[in-house]
């Protein structure tokens, strides 16, 4: 008796609609908005070295880390890292992104993922949530800024681990950690 398998067509149709960039593939162009409503690519934006951070206006784990990535921003900004900081809540608008820049003394810019579809690219689940590329495009760290939202409990600099060493490039040694924040409010999508 032949047996088909069912799921098969499933499996096809979940990996067409997925997480499109992984640990390890290389990153294609995608379009942004900035807070004023222009339209930016991805492409404009990147650099030899360069550093994804989902964040959130409301998420309280995500505003815990607002002076480290304004540090990390400075720091690493100045060896030529790019950073392109992304606020995929469908429920936080343009204008509430330009207000928390200013009141929470943000040094660098905010794009808007107005459809949550960079989100779902890269299967960012909260805020922060970063993603490190080399001067490829290819993701070499996806994972947390640090493992510990209270500054004085920190052990472990992921995020600075994994840009020296693309920045030296040697191989990063832990090429993953696990994100903690809150999650990403995403778009519905219609079925």
């Amino acid at each position: 008796m032949k047996r088909r398998f069912l799921g098969l067509p499933l499996l096809f149709a979940a990996l067409a609609f997925g997480q499109e960039f992984k640990l390890g593939s290389a990153v294609s162009d995608f379009p942004l908005t900035d807070i004023k409503g222009n339209s930016v690519n991805y492409s404009a934006l990147k650099g030899d070295t360069t550093v994804i951070i989902f964040v959130s206006v409301q998420c309280p784990v995500s505003n815990s880390y607002n002076d480290r990535m304004n540090q990390l921003y400075k720091e690493y900004s100045a060896k030529g890292v790019h950073f392109v900081f992304v606020n995929s809540n469908f429920t936080e608008s343009p204008e509430a992104v330009a207000a928390h820049i200013k009141s929470a003394g943000l040094t660098f810019p905010v794009y808007k993922d107005m459809d949550s579809t960079v989100a779902a690219k890269f299967d960012a689940k909260v805020t922060p949530e970063v993603f490190v590329m080399d001067s490829k495009g290819v993701i070499q760290y996806h994972g947390a800024i640090d493992d510990n939202g209270n500054v004085a409990r920190i052990k472990n600099h992921s995020l600075r681990l994994a840009l020296d060493a693309v920045l030296n490039k040697a191989a990063v040694q832990t090429a993953e950690t696990k994100a903690f924040g809150c999650t990403i409010k995403r778009k519905k999508r219609a079925s």
